[in-house]
């Protein structure tokens, strides 16, 4: 079997051309027709996108605690990657598990925490005076952290990043 850090790869990528085909063939259809469910379709891809963010994070983690065979793999990781001096790439890390644990559980002490680094994250954060990232685009739902291509994107390959760090201390 694959790593798992390939097989996410390969999928994110897989996954987010169907819905950029997708979502491209709902944008097509609404220049002739104001359909809710065209309008649904387009929240559904981005619904999806938290989804596989949320979801690759997730399945990480419970690899973790199974290669590393601790309760918080996570948190191994993370101290594995500042041993290794690998201090950008445990910043990425960690900033991407306060984003999944803002999807997941909303706000709390790690959306304060991203709302005190927005200016610096690859990503946005909702901050607490805003209501939308893009008012009016009709394919916006309602998160705190924006998730687009380039989060899913990315990751898949801090995922991967990690992964290659735990296998050079293995």
């Amino acid at each position: 079997m694959h790593e798992f850090s390939e097989l996410v790869q390969r999928s994110t990528a897989f996954c987010l051309n169907a819905l950029d085909e997708a979502q491209q063939c709902t944008v097509d259809a609404l220049q002739t027709s104001a359909a809710t469910t065209l309008v649904k379709t387009l929240q559904m891809v981005q619904l999806q996108k938290a989804i596989s963010a949320v979801g690759m994070f997730s399945i990480f983690d419970a690899i973790l605690q199974n290669q590393l065979g601790y309760k918080d793999g996570f948190r191994e990781a993370s101290q594995l990657l500042e041993k290794q001096g690998e201090v950008t790439l445990k910043e990425n890390f960690s900033n991407l598990q306060l984003a999944v644990n803002v999807l997941k559980h909303g706000k709390g002490r790690s959306y304060q925490e991203l709302v005190e680094n927005a200016a610096n994250l690859p990503f946005r954060v909702k901050l607490p005076d805003e209501n939308f990232f893009n008012e009016g685009d009709v394919s916006e739902i309602s998160t705190l952290v924006e998730v687009d291509d380039a989060l899913v994107l990315l990751c898949a390959e801090i995922i991967h990043e990690v992964s290659i760090a735990i296998r050079r201390n293995a």
